[in-house]
């Protein structure tokens, strides 16, 4: 639906809690349209309530799950249908997996959930894709990918392993759409260590949450919406992020060649063609 108020456009994925919710509370506030998208219809409705309730108008919410690919491939339908144009869209959703589970589709779920879903997203979505915001983390420095077996970290599984792994992919995807893709501007950032339901499936990683001095999410989410905002002329396309501020992340981040076979293996996964 054509927006004839000349309002952004901005869909903001893994937006039920965390950095998702309060970067869309934010953006709604400074004036944008906001979608949101999370996996539990339940919370998503209690997070159109709050950004209805900072912004004084109720955002467009989105049910999908991103361990399912056919869930995502719904919602980029969805999101077609009704945007001739999204501005922003942020790649955000994400899990911390505790145990070496796979998918319905056949990847670990960390691996899947936060880069393959939003990898064939974001390809389904890139003509009206007006620029690309990928939540990374300064945990990729414990990535070990290997694009010629995605599901390499289910041997041996440590839970940080496998998420800074798929981290370490959101950054090279960045890097490497940036490239692909001329037309549209593409950052990665760090948020930060930030109170959000991360591991609230595990006694230990809860009790951290809530007793470590750490970022509230507000705090995490100022360097999305930051970038969601800054002109493009000001920015590194493909670049990384942190703090507001250009980073540069750990050599196993910035491989060219690496991206490149990601992005053929990512393709591959989630059953693209050139």
């Amino acid at each position: 639906m054509e927006d004839l108020t000349g309002r952004r456009t901005v869909v903001v994925t893994g937006a039920s809690s965390g950095i998702g919710l309060a970067a869309a509370m934010e953006l709604a506030r400074r004036g944008d349209r906001v979608a949101l998208v999370g996996r539990d219809p339940a919370r998503l409705q209690d997070a159109g309530d709050r950004v209805r309730e900072a912004a004084g108008e109720r955002p467009e919410l989105f049910r999908a799950d991103f361990a399912i690919l056919d869930d995502v491939r719904g919602l980029a339908e969805r999101l077609r249908t009704a945007y001739d144009r999204i501005d922003v869209l942020a790649n955000n959703a994400g899990a911390l997996v505790l145990e070496p589970l796979t998918t319905v589709d056949g990847f670990e779920v960390s691996i899947q959930t936060n880069h393959l879903a939003p990898f064939l997203l974001s390809n389904l979505l890139v003509d009206r894709i007006g620029r690309l915001v990928v939540t990374a983390s300064g945990a990729h420095r414990s990535g070990a990918l290997d694009p010629d077996d995605l599901n390499s970290v289910l041997r041996r599984y440590r839970p940080m392993r496998a998420y800074g792994t798929s981290k370490q992919a959101n950054i090279l995807f960045a890097a490497e759409a940036a490239r692909r893709w001329p037309d549209v501007p593409a950052y990665s950032f760090h948020p930060g260590v930030v109170r959000t339901r991360f591991g609230a499936d595990s006694r230990l990683l809860a009790l951290g949450m809530r007793l470590l001095p750490i970022r509230s999410p507000e705090k995490g989410a100022e360097t999305l919406v930051w970038l969601a905002n800054q002109p493009s002329s000001r920015l590194v396309d493909g670049a990384y992020y942190a703090d507001r501020r250009l980073r540069r992340p750990f050599a196993k981040a910035v491989d060219r060649q690496l991206a490149a076979r990601l992005w053929t293996a990512s393709a591959k996964a989630v059953g693209l063609t050139d």
